[in-house]
């Protein structure tokens, strides 16, 4: 069946989620992570990941923006800057106005002129994916957020992925599910999804019982992928 849907993770696929880190390193205000800036912003985003997946496991569904300052806390610490009040505002501030990839708006643009569907598929709570979706300008070319709060659990649960049929009513056959992290991207192929991988660092495939489909380096591909 041919592609009519294209979805998409949001942070780290649509967003750039080292960007918080970037900005405030550049800022008078946030100086003291001028030169570990990176680290902290990989810290921050593993322990992110890390606390989804053990609430999910464990039961304890909080939403997401929580689980965001509890992985920044964590990331502070490891990197020598705990207590540093002004900094961590500053860095949350930053999360709500994430830059997109430079590619994503024309990928976005050409997928709608083409007649796909188009959406977010998100563990970030709407009000969140609302902000960076605005601050990005890409509101004319996503038809939706959907985010996992409104099911209580965090990726890769099969009743997240169970949203873009709820909403659209396609099938699985008709979705081009796209994520930056790879763990994502094979539990979509599970569940029935064709999918994407952007690997833009190069890392290597994560040992699962199930593989993305394709794998790229950015999403300039993704409209040639989903038949335009």
């Amino acid at each position: 069946m041919p592609i009519t849907t294209c979805v998409f993770d949001a942070y780290g696929t649509l967003f750039d989620v080292a960007a918080a880190a970037r900005q405030a390193a550049t800022e008078p205000d946030c100086v003291a992570i001028r030169d570990d800036w990176p680290q902290l912003a990989e810290h921050w985003r593993l322990k992110q990941l890390q606390y989804s997946w053990l609430r999910a496991v464990a039961g304890a569904h909080t939403d997401f923006w929580e689980v965001t300052q509890n992985g920044l806390d964590w990331a502070l610490e490891k990197t020598g800057h705990a207590g540093d009040a002004v900094l961590r505002e500053r860095l949350l501030a930053l999360y709500w106005e994430l830059q997109a990839y430079p590619e994503v708006p024309d990928m976005l643009a050409a997928l709608k002129a083409g007649g796909m569907n188009t959406a977010i598929l998100s563990n970030g709570s709407p009000e969140m994916l609302a902000g960076a979706v605005t601050s990005a300008g890409l509101e004319e070319v996503l038809d939706v957020s959907l985010s996992v709060q409104s099911v209580g659990i965090f990726k890769p649960d099969q009743r997240v992925y169970d949203l873009v049929g709820g909403h659209f009513g396609c099938a699985k056959e008709d979705v081009l599910f796209v994520s930056s992290n790879g763990w994502d991207a094979a539990a979509a192929t599970g569940y029935g999804f064709t999918t994407a991988w952007v690997n833009r660092s190069g890392e290597p495939m994560d040992r699962l019982p199930w593989e993305p489909a394709h794998v790229l380096r950015d999403l300039t591909g993704i409209p040639r992928l989903a038949g335009l």
